[in-house]
């Protein structure tokens, strides 16, 4: 059993200075102006292998983006505030080993995962708030081929929810490609019916993350997703769609910096409750300590084709320029029996 984890918090400026001290289209470092706990993060994990076929991963957390992965659950989040992950795995005896999980389980969708000290940037973009899920509950089974070669199925509830909001499925897969050392592709399609009491109209998505690392220093990541299916009133099938770019050059294995760019088309309103064309700009500077304690400094700036980004007491603007200043520990413990 290994246990790991991480303590996440920052201080956030939104130079619009909105009354209620939350920025637009931001995830988990919406509070502005303020300290704030991110997360912390604690993971207590056995993967299974040919010795001890049984594993778990149940992982706990605490902050703000606990509240908002948790905030969209069907029936009240009371009972899943503090559960990021949880659920057994099972390697069968197929082939190289079929690894079967049951429970929760975060999203395969996206480029940017929850925890901050895994991404580059400090902020999460717009594509991982609002284009993708966060996490599903049900099964999936993963079997990998050969190094360059895994694909993983899904069979789950939806999006976001433990509790059913239909008798419908939502199916998926995850096809990881790694033809060369410098460059991974990750395909994933989730399908399935969203809407509360019906099974029609069915929620697609198709998520594409490329990873090409183009020398030791400079790697690129890439991330499309485009979503369709939903209805609501006046529109059969909505419709939104999204690329992001980043750009990370680590100067040594202390400083590194990363640039990401995004255009998300919200072509009918849906997912950010507003019509609107959106371009965001961040800009992250990176400082290591000691391998355990991470420094981000990032400023950031999104701009929309309508007024959306709250400014002073009742005003919204068009343009949204923030900073942040994020700290973070991380902690790993193995050989735990």
């Amino acid at each position: 059993t290994n246990i790991s984890g991480s303590v996440d918090g920052y201080y956030g400026l939104d130079f619009e200075h909105p009354a209620s001290r939350q920025a637009g289209l931001r995830v988990f470092d919406n509070n502005t102006n303020q300290f704030s706990l991110n997360l912390a993060e604690l993971v207590i994990k056995r993967s299974p292998d040919t010795s001890t076929r049984l594993g778990y991963n149940l992982t706990l957390g605490f902050g703000n983006a606990m509240h908002v992965v948790n905030s969209l659950e069907p029936g009240g989040e009371n009972f899943t505030q503090n559960v990021e992950q949880a659920y057994v795995s099972y390697l069968a005896p197929i082939g190289k080993g079929l690894q079967i999980d049951f429970g929760k389980f975060v999203t395969p969708a996206g480029a940017e995962v929850i925890e901050s000290p895994s991404n580059w940037n400090y902020s999460r973009g717009i594509l991982f708030g609002y284009a993708i899920p966060f996490y599903h509950f049900g099964l999936r089974a993963a079997y990998t081929f050969n190094p360059k070669v895994t694909l993983t199925g899904f069979l789950v509830n939806g999006w976001n929810n433990i509790v059913a909001v239909n008798t419908g499925k939502t199916y998926g897969f995850s096809l990881a490609l790694t033809p060369s050392s410098k460059v991974s592709i990750i395909q994933n399609y989730l399908g399935g019916p969203q809407t509360p009491d019906t099974n029609s109209h069915w929620r697609h998505l198709s998520d594409t993350v490329v990873q090409i690392n183009v020398t030791p220093k400079l790697t690129l990541l890439e991330n499309f997703d485009y979503g369709a299916g939903d209805m609501i009133p006046g529109v059969n099938s909505v419709k939104w769609a999204g690329i992001a770019t980043y750009a990370r050059y680590a100067f040594n294995n202390q400083y590194a910096f990363t640039a990401r760019y995004e255009y998300y088309n919200d072509h009918d309103g849906f997912t950010t409750g507003s019509v609107q064309h959106i371009h965001e700009y961040t800009l992250t500077l990176e400082r290591t300590f000691a391998h355990n304690l991470i420094s981000r400094l990032e400023f950031r700036r999104d701009m929309s084709d309508a007024p959306f980004f709250p400014r002073g007491v009742a005003d919204l603007t068009k343009n949204q320029n923030t900073m942040d200043l994020g700290l973070m520990y991380v902690f790993d413990i193995h050989g735990a029996k």
